[in-house]
Order: C-alpha cells, then sequence, then structure tokens
C-alpha cells in the first residue's frame, strides 16, 4: 500500500498494466455494470450545463433518457451517476461509431473543443475505483473480465496502471501529487 496525501493507493496500481484496447472491447465499460458511471457532487452540476451542447453528440435513445429522467441518477445504492439507457444498458452519454466501438458523447464534445469538462472522473480513472472514506481516499483497482484485451496490451507494452492513467489521476490529485506517487514507486522499486 502506497500513502500519498490523503489517498491510500492499492499495490496493484503501480503493479498491474493495462492499456484500453478498445478494437477488441468495443467500449464494453460504458455497457457492463449495474448503474451509470459513478458522479462527484460538482460533477452532476456540470452534467446540467453542460447538457445542451452534450445532447447533439449522443443518441436519440440517450437524449430521451436523459429528458425523462435527468442528467444524472440516484442509483439503487444511493449513489449519483449518469442514467443508462434501459436496465443494464450503455450509458444515456455513449455513442457508437462507425467501426460499432462505444465512445463518450461528453468526451468528444470536449475533443471538439465544445466544453472545458473532458468526462466524469471516474470514466476518467477507470481501472482505477475510489472509494471516500472520511479522512482519506482509498484507490483501488477494479478487476474486471472485460478488460482482459487492456491487460494484455498493458502487459505486452509494459505499462503499469498509474502510468496509463497520468493524466486522470493529475486531474483528481495534482501534478505534485502525482510527482509524488511515482517519487514513492521509484523508492519503492529501487529497495525491493
Amino acid at each position: 500500500m502506497i500513502l500519498i496525501g490523503n489517498a491510500v493507493i492499492s499495490d496493484d496500481i503501480k503493479e498491474q498494466f493495462f492499456v484500453c484496447d478498445l478494437e477488441k472491447c468495443k467500449g464494453a465499460c460504458c455497457v457492463e455494470g449495474d448503474s451509470g458511471a459513478p458522479l462527484e457532487n460538482e460533477e452532476t452540476g456540470i452534467l446540467e450545463n453542460i447538457y445542451p451542447i452534450v445532447k447533439e453528440y449522443i443518441t436519440e435513445e440517450g437524449r430521451k433518457v436523459i429528458e425523462s429522467q435527468g442528467t444524472w441518477v440516484i442509483d439503487k445504492d444511493g449513489d449519483k451517476c449518469t442514467p443508462t439507457i434501459g436496465e443494464n444498458r450503455e450509458c444515456a452519454y455513449a455513442l457508437y461509431d462507425d467501426k460499432g466501438i462505444l465512445k463518450c458523447g461528453i468526451e468528444q464534445a470536449y475533443l471538439d473543443g465544445k466544453i472545458d469538462f473532458k468526462k466524469p472522473i471516474s470514466c476518467h480513472l477507470y481501472p482505477i475505483r475510489i472509494t471516500k472514506y472520511d479522512q482519506f481516499d482509498a484507490l483501488n483497482y477494479d478487476r474486471w473480465h472485460i478488460c482482459s484485451p487492456a491487460c494484455t496490451l498493458g502487459s505486452k507494452l509494459g505499462v503499469p496502471i498509474y502510468k496509463f492513467l497520468k493524466d486522470a489521476l493529475i486531474r483528481k490529485y495534482g501534478q505534485s501529487w502525482y510527482d509524488e506517487l511515482v517519487r514513492e514507486i521509484g523508492t519503492m522499486t529501487q529497495t525491493v
């Protein structure tokens, strides 16, 4: 375990390899699961504000769901998340590209320079999941069979999770936090 600031990071995040392989998984993480993408409190307001722009990027079915349920919902566990199309189907913000790969409509609007919010941080950080406690955040690797191609590609390329998610970790915790994480991992590697 690694402790940086108020974050406790599981060793898997430094030891396991991961690089998304969308050609193989087809964006399955936007479909699989019991609810939509987990949202931070401030992200709910952001989704409300950007929806008029983002709605042009998502499917008609996604728009219908959002317009009937809202830009975010409360799941069965009482957590805020993105709405989904039907029971256990894709996130309402998802869209299929011409290769049948699910992509994020929010991220597409961001990449087109229409908004300055990339996507929910839980999506950006995946396969890391954060559990918030009173005094700290616990960062754990969420192992899931749908990501087997990402594990294979990450191993082939030699990219550990914390390097693959560098931008997302910096977005969440800041550059100095990430630099400290890299130093700590380097120190641990040298002592082994």
